[in-house]
């Protein structure tokens, strides 16, 4: 068999070289996790619901506008106020909430109503849960009745004969709510407590007269 000879003037590259073949990768969420690991999915989790509940948080502000809801203590009434070495105390209270909006109604599943003389607590009430229409005003008459073993410094005790004096209290009121908003029929918030506190003056009355003048409606600070 004759063999194929090659001449030196001739140019040989040698046998063909195959091209290579390119294998493309799809980075899906699956792909990535496989690359980063567990750790990094669970962060990349972790991120994504801490930015939907922001979102959820906001558009539930957004919404409900709970900062409309408007407190009031519009009247009061001090019969007695007396400290020797307890505080005995008489003291009614009338307080409005409204709600003005046009939608939302407003679930106050628990309500408790505590009075301090300064920084002194001396009494709490627990009013009776109820549920508050759209555009509608609610009255709660807490009424603090009793005597509490109070401590007093000498620059308390000397503000309290001060304003003993003067016949009228400053008197702080701080309700304590756990409340829910209702959109319609089915959509509620989860359970919200808002800060409300009621710096109040109340006069004392004596036999049915007060030699102070009246109480003055006052607002109440709420918080969200």
């Amino acid at each position: 068999m004759e063999e194929k000879q090659f001449h030196l003037d001739e140019a040989y590259y040698g046998p063909s070289i195959p091209t290579p073949t390119r294998s493309y990768r799809r980075h899906g969420s699956d792909d990535w996790c496989d690359d980063c690991g567990s750790c990094c999915c669970l962060i990349s989790f972790l991120l994504q619901l801490i930015g939907l509940v922001a979102v959820t948080v906001a558009l539930v502000f957004l919404i409900f506008h709970p900062s409309k809801v408007k407190i009031h203590v519009t009247d009061a009434s001090l019969t007695l106020f007396n400290f020797t070495t307890t505080l005995n105390y008489n003291l009614a209270l009338n307080i409005t909430i409204r709600n003005p909006n046009k939608m939302i109604g407003i679930y106050y599943d628990s309500i408790e109503a505590s009075a301090f003389f300064g920084d002194r607590w001396f009494g709490s009430v627990s009013l009776r849960p109820f549920y508050q229409g759209h555009k509608n005003t609610t009255i709660l008459s807490p009424v603090f009745e009793g005597q509490q073993l109070v401590s007093l410094g000498a620059s308390d005790l000397s503000v309290f004969n001060s304003e003993k004096s003067a016949g009228v209290y400053d008197i702080n009121v701080k309700l304590n709510l756990r409340i829910r908003f209702k959109l319609g029929n089915k959509i509620k918030s989860w359970r919200i407590k808002p800060e409300i506190k009621c710096d109040l003056k109340v006069p004392l009355i004596s036999n049915g007269k007060s030699g102070a003048g009246t109480f003055e409606a006052t607002k109440c600070h709420t918080s969200f």
